[in-house]
């Protein structure tokens, strides 16, 4: 498997296209991705009861697990709208299938921004009706779905599969209000791989539980939350099948591709200045060693302590003792970077200077190993900082 520099339309037969609308200021707002044929699609949304328009749109259109074109706005999220947010959810995808020239059925939506606010539809008409495919970088795409991220979130791999060459590209938006379980976090992947849209969403529905629902900022599930997959088989490889080594690469490549973005997600947490990896180890099962490692990352009191790059592993404890799973509290083993600072739940002594060293970097791992079991977990987060209030202070205004 190879890492290659590209974007959301570097498979065989997609295109992206990005630009500004007047939906924000200045920076691009609007996206669309476009499939030359109709993909096969697999999705996952919000598990926040208080769903967005878009979300019902897209999810009427997956009916058939086929999409062909995605139409994405930042800046307004399109979320407690009431009916007429709705009408305008579906205004927008008739309006890309128009311009387009797919079927209307055959297009997503997406939206995230500011709750509460309805969208400005002649802005997005006029929009829509300027999207260019042709022209138009299809790296803008990955600039038009950004809110208060500092950075784009990409990445494009490929590898050989049944003797043909499959490449998979991702790109994601999301800051804060992370805390999905399936926040606002959108993230898109799109492969010209031949697959089933039963196996492709199998896959993601099981590399969701362990990258996108392992990353928090803040403890706060979105309204907007969704991950879209596209594969229109262009590569033309023979159909993946389950169980077989061409299914094993598969996952590796998606694996890589949404952990990735997880991680990048978790690291442009608002105002975050370091990225926390959590794994814990030992645990009786893997979903009890993933929510501990969550819980971990999670905790406003070690997000806190990382910020003051303060080794204060009774707050990381603490939010091993409150996750809810099987535990001994006689024998919790800890570490931060290569020192270990708890065994058997009694504190070690470490070197001061090395671990000054390691809590200044701007990725910090914390290892919990529970000793009660064989099985492991990651989760991702970011330190809690003044910017973070700063930010979502001012947020509305």
């Amino acid at each position: 498997m190879q890492i290659i520099d590209g974007t959301i339309a570097s498979p065989k037969g997609f295109s992206a296209a990005g630009l500004h609308v007047g939906l924000k200021k200045e920076k691009k707002d609007l996206g669309v991705i476009y499939s030359e044929i109709p993909a096969n699609a697999a999705a996952v949304y919000t598990t926040n009861q208080v769903k967005a328009a878009p979300i019902f749109v897209t999810k009427e259109a997956m009916k058939d697990s086929k999409i062909q074109a995605v139409v994405v706005n930042s800046g307004i999220a399109n979320a407690c709208t009431g009916k007429l947010g709705m009408e305008n959810a579906q205004t927008m995808q008739s309006l890309a299938a128009s311009h387009l020239q797919v079927a209307k059925e055959d297009v997503a939506v997406a939206s995230t921004g500011v709750i509460g606010k309805q969208l400005p539809m002649e802005i997005i008409e006029e929009g829509i009706s300027r999207v260019d495919l042709q022209t138009q970088e299809s790296y803008a795409f990955h600039e038009a779905i950004l809110t208060t991220d500092t950075a784009t979130k990409e990445i494009v791999v490929t590898e050989e599969i049944n003797g043909q060459i499959i490449t998979m590209a991702g790109v994601a938006k999301g800051s804060g209000m992370i805390h999905p379980n399936m926040a606002t976090m959108l993230a898109f992947i799109t492969t010209d791989a031949q697959i089933s849209e039963e196996l492709l969403q199998e896959v993601l529905a099981d590399k969701t539980e362990t990258t996108f629902n392992q990353i928090t900022v803040d403890g706060d599930t979105s309204t907007n939350d969704m991950v879209l997959v596209l594969a229109n088989g262009l590569a033309e490889n023979p159909m993946i099948e389950k169980n077989t080594e061409a299914h094993e690469k598969f996952i590796s490549m998606f694996q890589l591709v949404s952990e990735t973005l997880a991680k990048k997600i978790a690291k442009d947490g608002e105002g975050a200045t370091k990225l926390i990896e959590a794994q814990v180890v030992g645990a009786l099962n893997g979903s009890e060693a993933r929510l501990v490692a969550k819980k971990v990352v999670g905790s406003s009191l070690v997000k806190t302590a990382m910020f003051g790059e303060d080794p204060n592993w009774g707050r990381i404890i603490c939010a091993v003792g409150y996750a809810g799973s099987h535990t001994d509290p006689e024998k919790i083993d800890m570490w931060i970077g290569n020192q270990q600072l708890l065994k058997n739940s009694q504190p070690q002594d470490f070197d001061e200077v090395i671990m000054k060293q390691t809590l200044e970097k701007e990725k910090i791992n914390i290892t919990v190993d529970l000793n009660i079991g064989e099985q492991c977990g990651k989760a991702w987060g970011c330190d809690l900082t003044y910017k973070y209030v700063e930010v979502n202070a001012l947020y509305h205004t």
